[in-house]
């Protein structure tokens, strides 16, 4: 029998630099959904002012609070990056959404994070597929 020789140099350098990129920008939406999160939850005074001016009532603050952190979870673990991204894209959205027609406010800063959060649900899609039940079509 020939001799395998086992390495540890991936076979496409490309694809080990994309998942190390994708695993850095997920940790660092993850640290940014916490400390957003965490202001909505502590009832940081701007935060209270800010959703008195969306006029949904702070119930609205905390509900919010909870989807940043729930996201923040779910796209740290590998089972769980599409719904988190989903979960993240429709926060962002509706954030957006808000900065426009409610608070007139610069809606880049939600815009963004709402386009990379449907790249990474995207790249994850098969995940949300089988999770309905439509996986391997």
């Amino acid at each position: 029998m020939p001799s395998q020789t086992i390495t540890s140099e991936p076979k496409n350098p490309t694809a080990r630099w994309k998942t190390i990129g994708f695993r850095v920008l997920r940790f660092v939406f993850a640290i940014f959904l916490l400390m957003a999160a965490g202001g909505k939850l502590a009832g940081m005074q701007q935060m209270v002012q800010l959703f008195d001016a969306v006029g949904l009532g702070q119930w609205f603050r905390i509900f919010t609070g909870l989807c940043e952190l729930a996201t923040a979870i779910l796209i740290v673990f590998p089972a769980t990056i599409g719904v988190g991204a989903l979960l993240g894209f429709f926060v962002m959205v509706g954030a957006t959404i808000a900065n426009i027609v409610v608070l007139h406010h610069d809606f880049i800063h939600s815009a963004i994070p709402a386009i990379i959060f449907a790249m990474i649900a995207w790249t994850y899609r098969g995940q949300l597929l089988e999770l309905i039940g439509l996986g391997d079509r």
